[in-house]
């Protein structure tokens, strides 16, 4: 489920002072998927703060970006001491690869910055966790209104399946009819034409005639897609009531997709009238459309 969040939070006091810049974002997946961008003062926490998004997060490719900023009184003073060693770190490195070239100042910054933190001793503070948690209370918000949007959606989906199956009922009755009629005409025609003189079919005509009726009757059952009908209704309900439950039901939803696509699926596959395999398809259309929204949900 997509989502951002953005949450600022100052850390320590005095020469020492920082703020703390942390951004979440989050797009679709059918799994928890973290990816963390952190500075390297932060390394010794990433366990602490997949287990913090671990705890409150199922579902999506959830990314952490994290940032720390010195306020305190060494503020965007430059440490003299570290430049003096990555000066002779340099020249170090020049004299065994004299083509090398020399660091821009951008470069030392960032090296800089990034010793910085360091040296502070960062540790999973009270405070480092409530801004944590509170970018992750931010996140989930952002994905809770993007999941009442996608509610929607899905329901009114949900309504247009059961109009397709509210059309589709009348016409099992209309096929099943339409069989029964088309069989026994032939069934007729095939009485007159292999009776004898007496009007009786003989013996391996009547086993024909046998053998054509259980075919028949088993071709009737096959094509009468009431119970397809039936799951289809089913399957809606739950959808509906996972729906209204809230809560993690992804993975629920996700399955009843599979589900309805089956039975819609094999209502085409069963159809003998077009207008059913019209329906079929327009079924396959909506569910498919659901699938997509489906895979947004936690």
């Amino acid at each position: 489920m997509t989502g951002y969040a953005s949450v600022q939070a100052a850390l320590g006091a005095g020469d020492g002072a920082s703020v703390l810049m942390l951004e979440l974002r989050s797009v679709n997946s059918r799994f928890l998927d973290l990816v963390l961008k952190v500075p390297d003062a932060f390394k010794p926490l990433e366990g602490k703060l997949r287990q913090s998004l671990a705890e409150q997060l199922q579902r999506g490719k959830v990314e952490l970006r994290v940032a720390l900023r010195e306020t305190g009184a060494g503020a965007g003073a430059l440490d003299v001491r570290a430049l003096q060693q990555l000066h002779w770190i340099q020249t170090q490195v020049q004299n065994w690869l004299p083509d090398a070239r020399a660091l821009s100042v951008a470069e030392a910054l960032q090296w800089l910055q990034s010793r910085a933190p360091q040296e502070h001793g960062l540790e999973w503070t009270p405070e480092l966790e409530r801004a944590v948690m509170q970018a992750i209370a931010a996140l989930k918000h952002a994905r809770a209104s993007e999941g009442a949007r996608l509610k929607a959606i899905l329901l009114e989906k949900v309504d247009a399946l059961r109009e397709w199956v509210a059309k589709a009922a009348p016409l099992v009755p209309r096929l099943v009819e339409q069989q029964r009629e088309r069989f026994l005409e032939r069934w007729k025609e095939a009485l007159a034409s292999a009776s004898d003189a007496n009007g009786t079919p003989p013996v391996e005509e009547r086993e024909a005639q046998q053998r054509a009726l259980t075919e028949a009757t088993a071709f009737a059952i096959r094509i009468d897609v009431a119970e397809e009908l039936a799951r289809l209704t089913a399957h809606l309900d739950e959808v509906e009531h996972l729906l209204g439950q809230g809560g993690a039901v992804g993975k629920r939803l996700d399955f009843l997709m599979q589900e309805l696509h089956r039975e819609a699926n094999t209502l085409g596959s069963k159809s003998a009238l077009l207008e059913l395999s019209r329906i079929s398809m327009e079924m396959k259309v909506l569910i498919e459309q659901m699938r997509e929204q489906v895979q947004n949900i936690e």
